[in-house]
């Protein structure tokens, strides 16, 4: 620990913290613009300069780390000058029209910081350079005339999303916020994540949903969770008048540290379905408004009947989008009150049929999302992270150039191959023999970590060659490779678990166990699942193949979720289909019962992410007047019926192994 005294105050800090941290801790608030918690200190506005006692000038405190006994001043009437002057000059820079801006009184750290230093105009006056604006991009708009160069929205898309799309042209006071090699915003090759606009301090990045709809103190910010993947990330959501203003990544969040990707920060916010608004139910061949009541009484009049039918009578399944509460009442209702033997979810275990086999043996044998943040060494198989599931491929893009090495395993080939230290294209269907390539090689060469034999290895390379149409010089670079890593992560996805072959999984487990990305103190393998509560929907059960054999009755919980065309052709087929549904899609048109829902926003409940944490969802708006919500349709069928259902969810999702330490 260090001691040092800042205004007067003596304070201990962790050795290694900038005196700007330290005065936070301190409680004393040190003017910044061009700094950010999340990203590496820049030093470029100098507005945060402080006198240290033996220093000859003032030194930016954003970058400048304690030592024993200093001695720091934040306010004396020098400061204040020099950060008037250094204001004077930022706003001199560009065009800053205040009252044209969106966010102009109260939004803008320029503004604020200005309003604080007791300036009440422009000492100096703007060059009145007209700077070109790029409104090119779906989501947000670059405006050059009011940027102060801060480099935040640089860093950011460096250091948290890993993409480097932006980046500063020219010199001097012509420097300008570009995209790639100056092409426009839409144009390049911006994933979308949205973390410039976030940490943006002015209003030279302009967000199209949210601009001009109400300043930070008429909004009101609520916690919740993203339930666009599995990742689990945590976000804020911004409310006004019962809508969902702006959607924003949370700092604080133990996952994401406030990263977002398209999925999670703009779909929701663009969603163009059309709602449901009141119960349907089909009568002379089409659908017709009907009361909840009579709705509800033709549902529970017709399953009933079917109660203890196991293989004939009712068929289920339900979204994992849904809450942990939802999918435990779901279960409960049909397939221990009712019976009904098919009860399953919309992803039919897809993502985690495999992973659960092995864990129901082999007991919890994934980590945690975080390894990713410490591998020096990545194998990427079956996973396309540059279109799902993100925000774990930020992870990965952002290490590459402090060193950490990618071998990307993909037969269609993704994004990430460009990236990569190895990318593998195998033949489809090739994974097994490839794995088990890779262990015979690094077994062959005494590169593994814990003994292990592998018989005939000369022959499993070989096979591996052959099934794969790769080459033996490119699969032993990639063991090689894997082997020689201090700190391994193994990352796999719906590549391999689609396949519903426990074998490719435990062919996994033994290679990371071989390379020592499991051990006694690491476990370095993880698996991306599906949607927001797949893991949920495995501790439930609810992950076998959906099929249709002579069942009377299917009841379809769909909720938010969209629903593919492959599940509209199986429901379609059903002699009598409920659905339990927010929108309107292809399915609801062949419904005979169609129940208008909550949205994700409307509702709240607990999700499991891809690694075990539980986090809770908050219901932010209220639903249309006759909408209502899931868990309560679920509860009045199951009291129509006098099958009356108690939620435990806690208790079930304990019931079986899980891949992950689950809390």
């Amino acid at each position: 620990m260090v001691q040092l005294t800042i205004n007067g105050k003596q304070i201990e800090v962790p050795e290694g913290t900038t005196v700007l941290r330290a005065a936070e801790m301190a409680g004393i608030q040190i003017p910044t613009l061009c700094d950010h918690k999340e990203l590496t200190p820049y030093g470029g506005c100098r507005l945060c300069i402080v006198e240290v006692q033996g220093f000859r000038v003032p030194i930016a405190s954003c970058t400048l780390p304690v030592s024993n006994g200093m001695v720091v001043n934040t306010e004396t009437p020098a400061l204040k000058k020099s950060r008037k002057f250094i204001l004077s000059m930022l706003f001199s820079e560009r065009n800053h029209f205040c009252p044209f801006c969106q966010v102009s009184g109260g939004d803008c750290e320029l503004q604020n910081a200005a309003y604080r230093e007791e300036m009440t105009h422009w000492p100096m006056q703007p060059g009145w350079n007209g700077y070109p604006v790029d409104s090119s991009h779906p989501y947000f708009v670059l405006d050059n005339n009011r940027c102060i160069l801060c480099r935040r929205c640089v860093r950011a898309c460096a250091e948290l999303a890993g993409n480097f799309t932006l980046s500063v042209a020219e010199r001097g006071a012509a420097s300008i916020i570009v995209a790639d090699t100056n092409v426009p915003l839409g144009e390049s090759t911006c994933i979308k994540c949205g973390s410039c606009v976030q940490v943006c301090p002015t209003g030279a990045l302009i967000d199209r949903t949210s601009a001009y709809q109400g300043r930070e103190t008429e909004i009101t910010p609520v916690k919740s969770v993203c339930v666009g993947c599995s990742v689990g990330c945590t976000v804020t959501l911004r409310v006004r008048d019962n809508r969902i203003v702006r959607i924003e990544g949370d700092w604080e969040g133990a996952v994401n540290r406030g990263v977002l990707c398209e999925h999670g920060r703009y779909h929701p916010m663009t969603e163009s379905r059309q709602r449901i608004t009141t119960p349907l139910m089909k009568k002379n061949g089409k659908l017709e408004p009907v009361s909840w009541d009579e709705a509800l009484g033709a549902i529970a009049e017709k399953f009933k009947a079917l109660a203890g039918d196991a293989h004939n009578g009712a068929a289920a399944i339900a979204s994992t989008r849904l809450p942990v509460e939802v999918l435990t009442a779901f279960r409960q209702l049909f397939a221990e009150k009712l019976g009904a033997e098919m009860v399953t979810s919309t992803e039919e275990g897809m993502t985690t049929a495999a992973v659960a086999a092995l864990a129901e043996k082999q007991g919890p044998f994934e980590g945690r999302l975080e390894m990713l943040k410490t591998a020096d060494t990545v194998l990427c198989i079956g996973a396309n992270l540059a279109r799902s599931h993100m925000v774990a491929g930020f992870f990965i893009k952002r290490a590459l150039p402090k060193g950490m090495k990618l071998i990307n395993i993909d037969p269609e080939g993704d994004e990430l191959d460009d990236l990569a230290d190895v990318a593998l294209k195998n033949k489809p269907g090739s994974d097994l023999a490839l794995i088990e390539g890779l262990k015979a090689i690094i077994i062959k060469e005494n590169l593994g970590r814990v003994p292990m034999a592998v018989p005939n290895a000369e022959q499993v390379i070989a096979e591996a060659v052959q099934a794969t149409g790769l080459s033996l010089e490119s699969i032993s670079l990639a063991a090689r490779m894997l082997a020689h890593a201090i700190s391994p992560v193994i990352l796999y996805g719906k590549g391999i678990t689609a396949k519903r072959d426990e074998r490719l999984v435990e062919s996994l487990y033994s290679l990371a166990t071989l390379v020592g990305a499991i051990d006694k103190e690491r476990m370095g393998l993880l698996s991306v699942k599906g949607e927001a509560n797949s893991q949920a929907a495995a501790q439930l059960g609810l992950d076998k193949p959906f099929s249709l054999n002579g069942q009377k009755a299917v009841y379809a919980l769909i909720g938010d979720d969209y629903v593919s065309k492959y599940l509209v052709e199986r429901l379609s087929k059903a002699p009598y289909l409920v659905v339990q549904t927010a929108y309107e899609s292809k399915l609801t048109e062949v419904a005979d019962v169609v129940l208008p829902v909550t949205i994700w926003s409307e509702q709240e409940g607990h999700y499991v992410s891809m690694d075990g944490r539980v986090q809770k969802a908050e219901k932010v708006i209220q639903a249309p007047e006759d909408v209502r919500d899931n868990l309560a349709v679920l509860t009045e069928v199951a009291m129509r019926m006098n099958m009356p259902v108690k939620i435990d969810w806690q208790k079930s999702l304990h019931e079986r192994k899980a891949s992950v330490v689950i809390n």
